[in-house]
């Protein structure tokens, strides 16, 4: 039978007592801070707003007199606008990736990550358009780069803060207390999930209320669901009520129609929480494809311009050590002529970005020049590797050359490692999500290659280590986490774990 239940009910008494050991502590040392979790938002812009100014300032101001010994005129209404016009950009962008929502607030690595790219976008088309307007000239450039170092350091450092703030604030049950009333299924209120993460924001179930399944029949209202629904509107009248959720099956399409009917008489929202078949998917981005919506199930592993940015520095960075190592590269390529039969260069096909083939060059090491459907690991003292090819192996100068296929587009710096089609072919049978690794450019080195997956990979739980890591590099992408392998190669360059 339905029933009217407080928060001692049997679905959410059993959370309740879950939580009760260290709900005590938690309560004492988060009674402290009652922010209210929907101002949490307008709060973050009002201080970036002021934080981006007074830098703007700081930095106009500051560089003038310091450096110049002088303070131009007007220069609080100058540098104010430009601190203004700056932040207005910055956060227009923001709020459009979701980036002031709370969730994204307490992660401190996607608001960093964001805060550079964006940051230095906005940056360079207001350079850009002022230039084109002829009105740089008014500006100092020593100031305008004070701005942007200070302007982007300072940010960097306020969502630090604010993440842990907000991460100790969850934890703690901070938020101030936000009235709603519940209704729902009794087996969904009694495995809900969400409820707790609702409390841990503030909003507080002053009274739940439970459906039984046989309530839910389409095409009749029972009067016991007429009548817990009547309870419910009672209570939300005599309470400070101030949202009221509903926790059913989605498919109850009929039944949430029908209480959403009878609840209209109230003047408050009215949410449904996504129960445990559709909440994952909706977790994911919206986006529009024509005018319809749609939940974006898988993202492409990185964003157009996370791809930009990969590629200019996979651009820069083999141009430049091309330049670098050239003599080098010319010095092998003799030896190697010198050393055995055969060229200096090896060819293989390879699988690459979404699985097309290219062909990847090496330095010769070894006596044959195996491609095709059947290749044998190299292995420890294997008779195929030449003399000197097995230096070459060991300092890993042998994949110099793929700088070439990382200029030609088929090969990024960092990346999975590819493997020659015949392991791909075996490996694809016996390893799950083992294709994944084709979401993004292979590269000359990677994050298995720094964490001591190099070399031949004799059986296939080392091969699914391998791609582990592989996986979680493709998950985890930056910038940064690029120059961290890159540095972590040349550190582990000399040592003798690839044969």
């Amino acid at each position: 039978m339905s029933q009217v239940s407080t928060l001692q009910s049997d679905g959410i008494k059993r959370l309740a007592v879950s939580d009760t050991e260290g709900s005590h502590s938690r309560a004492a040392r988060g009674s402290r801070i009652r922010l209210p979790y929907h101002l949490v938002e307008p709060i973050v812009f009002a201080v970036d707003i002021i934080l981006v100014v007074v830098v703007s300032l700081l930095a106009g101001i500051g560089y003038n007199w310091f450096f110049l010994g002088l303070i131009p005129a007007n220069s609080v209404q100058t540098y104010g606008a430009i601190g203004v016009l700056t932040l207005a950009n910055v956060s227009a962008v923001l709020a459009a990736r979701g980036d002031y929502r709370v969730s994204t607030l307490a992660s401190f690595y996607r608001q960093a990550r964001d805060l550079v790219i964006i940051w230095a976008g906005v940056f360079l088309i207001l350079v850009s358009v002022a230039f084109s307007l002829k009105v740089s000239s008014h500006f100092s450039r020593g100031a305008a780069m004070t701005f942007f170092a200070l302007g982007l350091g300072s940010m960097i450092a306020w969502r630090r803060f604010l993440a842990q703030f907000l991460g100790y604030a969850l934890s703690v049950g901070a938020f101030a207390p936000r009235k709603v009333i519940l209704i729902g299924e009794r087996r969904r209120l009694a495995a809900s999930l969400a409820i707790s993460e609702m409390q841990r924001c503030g909003y507080t179930p002053i009274q739940t209320f439970e459906i039984e399944q046989d309530e839910c029949v389409k095409g009749k209202t029972s009067p016991r669901l007429r009548a817990t629904v009547d309870r419910a509107i009672e209570a939300a009248r005599a309470e400070s009520v101030v949202e009221v959720l509903l926790l059913m099956g989605w498919e109850q399409s009929w039944t949430i129609e029908r209480i959403t009917k009878m609840l209209s008489v109230l003047p408050l929202p009215i949410y449904l929480v996504p129960d445990e078949n559709v909440v994952r998917y909706l977790e994911r981005r919206p986006i529009h494809i024509g005018t319809t919506w749609a939940a974006e199930i898988q993202r492409a592993p990185l964003t157009w311009t996370e791809r930009f940015v990969k590629r200019c520095f996979d651009v820069i960075g083999a141009t430049a050590v091309l330049l670098l190592l050239s003599p080098l590269m010319l010095l092998t390529a003799l030896l190697i002529k010198l050393d055995s039969r055969g060229p200096a260069l090896f060819f293989q096909t390879r699988n690459g970005f979404n699985g097309r083939a290219f062909r990847i060059v090496k330095f010769r090491t070894m006596h044959v020049l195996e491609d095709g459907n059947e290749i044998r690991q190299a292995t420890r003292a294997d008779p195929r590797v030449t003399r000197l090819g097995r230096w070459l192996r060991r300092a890993n100068i042998d994949e110099l050359p793929q700088l070439f296929n990382v200029l030609h587009g088929d090969m990024a710096l960092v990346g999975p490692r590819p493997h020659a089609v015949a392991h791909n072919n075996e490996y694809d049978k016996v390893i799950a999500n083992y294709a994944l690794r084709n979401h993004v450019k292979p590269g000359i080195t990677g994050w298995a290659q720094v964490n001591g997956y190099r070399g031949e990979t004799p059986t296939a739980d080392l091969m699914n280590q391998r791609v582990e890591r592989d996986l979680w590099y493709i998950n985890n992408w930056s910038i940064w986490l690029d120059i961290r392998i890159l540095f972590r190669t040349l550190m582990l360059g000399l040592q003798p774990t690839a044969y």
